[in-house]
């Protein structure tokens, strides 16, 4: 995004690092519609409003961040600069959330369904991703927030969205403000205190082991190629959390794919694999993108290097997904377990 920003907003705020915790383990959206503070409720028209909190909810970050993107970038729209409602400003931003062009998917207006690599949405149904529209732009800004680390990570997908410190700083300020408890709301994988429900639905202790490792190395990044202990891909978080209670499966997808006992979807359980179409190169017979189921409905998984950090997500809502299978029923690992529960013995 750019770095040029609307001027009509306060100039320099003290740091806030942010993080305000869920009081349970159940499924909400980050920063629900329920948490507006007069502040926002005042500022923000309502158009803008309904769209920020429909967004937020609909992708999975905290609408209060969405709007102080909108807040920081054009006043939610009602600034006059060059690039808000036409053309581009000096840096070639344009629209109420500021993209840049070539990032939203190289022109202004685009017909939907199109081929195009950037954040172009349709919001409004209308068959065009028009950076000018607001359901358009806070859709587009939603997925990129998402797609960089929103809502664990808010720092770095602020950061992302526009590359400087101060300007973090600053959204995280104004979203403080539009909150009605004064702080960000973090999603129930993000929160320590959501482990324990996870583990406890290991079907053994082997599985548990299996899943505390996987868990402990949330916030962490991906890495093509890694195994830890600072980072790791999709297919290398598994192979080190079975390593980690000695068993050995294959390292890669691709390996771990055909390696492990098929299970039909409905049947899976905690320590089983996931796997799921990952673009070129893969497809049903040739997954490309792995994750580990920890409970019904949820995997822990490093997606990739612009999706954020390894974190507890939802696979029933994931297109793509190919299918499940059980490596502790592979006859080798059944061999691995009856070696290691005769040295634990």
């Amino acid at each position: 995004m750019t770095l040029v920003v609307a001027p009509m907003l306060m100039s320099t705020f003290p740091s806030f690092l942010g993080g305000g915790t869920l009081p349970d383990c159940e499924e909400v959206a980050p920063g629900g519609g329920d948490d507006l503070s007069a502040t926002a409720g005042s500022d923000i028209p309502a158009e803008y409003l309904e769209l920020y909190q429909k967004y937020g909810k609909e992708i999975g970050v905290q609408w209060n961040v969405l709007a102080a993107v909108g807040k920081r970038e054009t006043n939610h729209g009602r600034s006059t600069l060059p690039g808000v409602r036409s053309g581009t400003n000096s840096a070639g931003a344009a629209g109420p959330m500021q993209f840049l062009i070539s990032t939203w998917g190289g022109k202004a207006k685009i017909d939907i369904p199109s081929k195009f690599n950037g954040y172009a949405s349709d919001g409004d149904g209308d068959g065009v991703a028009d950076v000018y529209n607001p359901a358009d732009a806070i859709l587009g800004a939603a997925k990129m927030l998402k797609r960089n680390g929103a809502p664990e990570d808010v720092r770095r997908a602020l950061f992302v969205y526009n590359r400087a410190w101060w300007y973090v700083d600053q959204v995280l300020e104004i979203a403080q403000r539009y909150a009605k408890d004064g702080e960000l709301t973090l999603p129930p994988e993000a929160d320590p205190a959501c482990d324990e429900p996870l583990v406890e639905a290991a079907p053994n202790d082997i599985v548990k082991e299996i899943l505390d490792y996987a868990l402990a190395q949330r916030g962490k990044p991906y890495r093509w190629g890694g195994t830890g202990p600072d980072a790791f891909d999709c297919s290398g978080i598994i192979y080190m959390a079975y390593r980690s209670v000695g068993l050995s499966i294959p390292r890669t997808t691709f390996g771990q794919w055909p390696f492990g006992v098929r299970i039909d979807e409905g049947d899976e359980q905690p320590g089983d694999l996931v796997f799921f179409n990952s673009g070129p190169g893969t497809g049903p017979n040739r997954p490309g993108h792995v994750g580990l189921v920890v409970s019904k409905g949820k995997m822990v998984e490093a997606r990739c290097r612009l999706c954020g950090p390894i974190k507890v997500t939802s696979y029933t809502d994931r297109g793509n997904l190919v299918g499940f299978t059980r490596p502790l029923e592979n006859e080798s690992v059944r061999e691995q377990l009856k070696r290691v529960v005769q040295a634990a013995g």
